[in-house]
């Protein structure tokens, strides 16, 4: 009967070992389960992080954009502003040069008038002299066609090629 006993006790020992087997298997199953959910978990909240950051990208590169376009814009408008001015300024220097030439031509008229006379003429005299002179003198302001001539300048004119 011992050896029935032994072999009973062996055989029940071997149905715990067998039964703690399964539990620990089922428990490792499980751990494995969980390990498993918590992974697919994880991985789809880095995949909603990379998402996010790829929205957060795109929505920058839209802002960047319009920012670029406005300073094209702003760039575009200044050097039409810019262009302008340059124009404006050419024609204001065409024109002051034509009024140098016109005062340097009027203080060489003067000077030689008073050589001539050795006394200041002012417009009244000059008037009444070039009336004195026959009509063809050089004397007489109404023969100097230029100085009547009215300045020619225009941003049109300047830039022709």
């Amino acid at each position: 009967m011992a050896s029935s006993s032994g072999t009973s006790s062996g055989s029940s020992t071997l149905l715990q070992n067998s039964g703690s087997e399964e539990d620990l298997q089922a428990l490792m199953d499980e751990r494995k389960r969980k390990r498993m959910i918590s992974n697919r978990e994880s991985a789809r909240r880095s995949r909603m992080r990379k998402q996010k950051h790829l929205d957060d990208l795109m929505a920058q590169v839209t802002q960047l954009r319009k920012e670029n376009h406005q300073i094209i814009t702003r760039i575009n408008i200044t050097t039409q502003h810019y262009l302008n001015v340059e124009a404006e300024n050419s024609v204001l220097k065409a024109q002051a040069n034509e009024l140098s030439h016109r005062l340097q031509s009027l203080n060489e008229i003067n000077s030689f008038l008073n050589a001539n006379n050795g006394s200041n003429f002012g417009v009244e005299d000059a008037t009444s002299l070039a009336f004195a002179e026959p009509a063809d003198s050089f004397l007489n302001p109404f023969n100097l066609a230029y100085l009547n001539q009215p300045i020619m300048a225009s941003a049109d004119n300047m830039f022709q090629y």
